[in-house]
């Protein structure tokens, strides 16, 4: 047994001698080795400093933790703490302990929350001291950056007169912004509408096109421009606002016509789920697939190219009698009780079975398939957001991306999709917002709203 514990001895004590090698080279660690200074990044949401700008700063120190960070901004003279954070650190000498290795702030710069911003530069900058060890404190980093201070919003001065806007209609303005305008346009409610170089015009002179909502009966209607600081100047430029009353109706749902639209539909929508009976998949169509369909029209609106397509007033289906209008309030019900609401967002125009249907204007077919609850559709894209959309198609002739002239053929009428008869449901949209049709068939209207106050940069032959 001696002779065991002998022979084994030296191992033991060679494994006891490299165990404390391994002590001793963690304390080295823990005493003497501080490892690379933190990670910074400083990342403005927008490259000036205004009313609110956001900026994300991330921190990272991977090795020994962070033991605090401080973030401030300095203009001229003065300085003031944004934000200021230390991090608890391990008592004991365990330099397996946890500590913070990273961390990120998003702090607001902006005359909204510092007081006695002036025009001109600052600097943010931020200083992250990381966890020393017994023997070494090492010094902190920092990073800055340099942004300029912009508390004027552009300038913006309104250069049309007579803005008369009709609930659900459509308008036209033209107007002037400074050279720090990075954004102009016109907001109506929650809608927004892009503004765009005047073709022709003298430099910072755009104009635009928009719409009321046909769900807005007042006038909060605003021509806006801000800068990259997001400094927002605002005017009133509307001379007269008409609410309208549009039409109510009631349509009674029965099993026959369900049992006809609901299958097609869901059979062309792959995304549209079984409900399980009739009655819950037509309302998940005329609710969820309804707002999905516009969702689309919203980004092809987006997607619209800036230039006038066309130069004619809109034509209308040839012989067609108005089955339904723009705006429509419809009460649906089903056995005796109400159970959906919606609105109609175009006309319903109906002629023969199968009657041809032609492009209303010059433009770009952008779709050209079955839409949700439009069945086959046809969109067409007539420029500077304004499109045209032809549903419950029979046939599709069109294609995307044909370039298609007023009149030419792009389908007949049919009965797919939510209708419950052969017609042409026609919607005219401007930037995704269905508008009332109404005007853009009527030439005296575009000539007095739009052609007189975009003068030649807009081709209006009549």
């Amino acid at each position: 047994m001696r002779d065991m514990v002998e022979k084994r001895s030296p191992f033991l004590r060679a494994f006891l001698f490299l165990a404390g090698l391994l002590v001793l080279a963690g304390l080295a660690v823990e005493i003497f080795r501080i490892g690379p200074p933190p990670g910074i990044s400083i990342k403005p949401m927008v490259p000036a400093i205004g009313k609110r700008t956001p900026v994300t700063i991330e921190i990272a120190e991977p090795k020994r933790g962070l033991s605090r960070v401080r973030v401030e901004l300095q203009q001229g003279a003065e300085r003031k703490i944004l934000a200021e954070k230390t991090y608890a650190l391990p008592a004991a000498p365990a330099f397996w302990a946890a500590r913070t290795s990273s961390d990120t702030f998003v702090v607001n710069v902006g005359r909204e929350n510092i007081s006695g911003l002036k025009t001109g530069e600052a600097t943010i900058r931020v200083t992250a001291d990381r966890a020393g060890t017994w023997l070494r404190h090492p010094a902190p980093a920092s990073m800055e950056v340099s942004l300029p201070v912009r508390l004027t919003p552009p300038s913006l001065q309104v250069v049309s007169t007579e803005t008369f806007v009709t609930q659900g209609g459509c308008e036209a303005v033209v107007y002037r912004v400074g050279t720090t305008s990075v954004r102009d346009g016109v907001r109506a409610g929650t809608w927004w509408f892009p503004g765009y170089p005047l073709p022709g015009g003298s430099p910072g002179t755009r104009f635009a096109f928009f719409g009321v909502p046909y769900d807005m009966s007042s006038d909060d209607v605003r021509l806006v421009a801000a800068d990259a600081a997001e400094n927002q100047a605002e005017v009133k430029f509307i001379d007269q606002f008409t609410a309208k009353r549009f039409k109510s109706d009631t349509v009674e749902l029965s099993d026959a016509f369900m049992g006809k639209v609901v299958p097609e539909i869901l059979s062309q929508t792959p995304e549209a789920q079984d409900r399980g009976n009739l009655l819950d998949n037509y309302l998940a169509i005329n609710r969820d697939l309804r707002r999905k369909d516009t969702e689309l029209l919203i980004d092809l609106g987006r997607q619209s190219h800036p230039a006038f397509l066309w130069s004619q007033a809109f034509a209308a289906l040839q012989n067609g009698k108005v089955m339904a209008g723009f705006a429509d309030a419809r009460t649906y019900r089903y056995q005796g009780r109400e159970v959906d609401r919606q609105t109609h967002l175009g006309y319903d125009l109906a002629a023969t079975r199968h009657a041809p249907v032609a492009a209303a204007n010059d433009g770009i077919v952008v779709l050209a398939r079955y839409l949700g609850i439009y069945g086959n559709a046809v969109v067409i894209d007539h420029g500077f957001g304004l499109m045209s959309l032809y549903g419950h198609l029979s046939t599709i002739t069109a294609t995307p991306g044909q370039k298609v002239a007023r009149g030419d053929l792009i389908g007949q009428t049919g009965d797919t999709g939510l209708a419950g008869g052969d017609h042409l449901h026609f919607a005219v949209l401007l930037d995704g917002l269905p508008v009332n049709p109404v005007e853009w068939w009527d030439r005296h209207w575009i000539q007095d709203r739009i052609a007189r106050k975009l003068g030649s940069a807009f081709p209006f032959s009549g």
